[in-house]
């Protein structure tokens, strides 16, 4: 495998500019690098695909004409689907909650995780992602949402508005799906690109609902990919405490031809567990990986 740290696609960058507009809080969200991934995607492909879309950070910095986004959360999904549909419904789940908060900021919290957690759905999904501390969304074993407020302020549902619609013109040639990884990647055809961003390989399992995931399972989909001459670009661990630690990965030989590393700045999940440090050395960077 070649590491390489430029582009292997050349390209005028104000073609996919940054777009730092971002509609969820989420642990591991590619934002603020999502145009520097899209610079290394070939220059001609059919569809996009993104199995893991969480956040949608890529998707929404692309804004692909024809793509299928995917995930095992449904409520993530649903959320997603809502937002492409009746943007004004779901301003309206922020609005609501937010003015709860705003009267009450410990009740409210409590009381919409207490909702989540009864009967998980979009709504609540989408305040407790804005408002719960440093944004990192962790689950019990038993699907129960466990992350306390945050000490930050939530956006102004008129600061949401405007995102929300952003957003939503950004996804309209997107096709949201609940289900496993592996369904979306087998429908993946021939010069079709497939952007996964899975679950950290040393992360905790209780976070964004990841405790089923398989990366053996993972790696096997991206060869069947490859074989059919499926585009993959995989964003996974790359290194930890400032650099200094690699993480180490069994891949298969010869199942990727390129590796890039992008440096994401102070680790969100170190954030929350070392309240009060300034982080200098949890700078986390992932690794790209290619299969072209």
């Amino acid at each position: 495998m070649v590491a390489q740290q430029l582009s292997l696609f050349p390209k005028d960058p104000t073609t996919i500019p940054p777009f730092k507009t971002q509609f969820l809080k989420w642990i591991g969200n590619k934002q603020r690098i999502a145009h520097t991934i899209i610079s290394h995607f070939p220059w001609h492909y059919d569809n996009y695909i993104e199995p893991f879309v969480g956040s949608g950070a890529v998707l929404g910095t692309l804004a692909p004409q024809r793509a299928i986004a995917s995930d095992v959360m449904k409520p993530l999904i649903d959320l997603w689907q809502m937002l492409q549909s009746q943007p004004e419904t779901v301003i309206e789940w922020y609005t609501t909650r937010w003015k709860r908060f705003q009267a009450q900021p410990d009740y409210a919290y409590r009381s919409i995780q207490a909702s989540y957690n009864a009967a998980a759905n979009a709504a609540d999904l989408l305040f407790l992602s804005r408002s719960c501390y440093g944004g990192v969304i962790r689950f019990r074993k038993d699907g129960y949402m466990s992350t306390p407020q945050g000490v930050h302020t939530p956006i102004s549902p008129e600061s949401f508005r405007e995102r929300a619609l952003t957003w939503h013109q950004r996804i309209q040639g997107t096709t949201f799906l609940h289900g496993d990884f592996e369904a979306t990647m087998a429908a993946a055809q021939k010069d079709d690109i497939v952007y996964c961003d899975p679950p950290y390989w040393e992360t905790q399992a209780i976070l964004y609902g990841a405790q089923a995931f398989s990366l053996p399972r993972l790696l096997k989909s991206i060869s069947e990919c490859k074989d059919r001459g499926v585009h993959v670009v995989l964003s996974i661990d790359g290194t930890k405490k400032s650099g200094k630690n690699p993480i180490a990965i069994p891949f298969p030989p010869g199942l990727f031809e390129h590796e890039v590393y992008l440096t994401l700045g102070r680790s969100m999940l170190r954030r929350f567990q070392l309240e009060g440090s300034t982080l200098e050395a949890e700078i986390v960077t992932d690794r790209l990986l290619l299969t072209y």
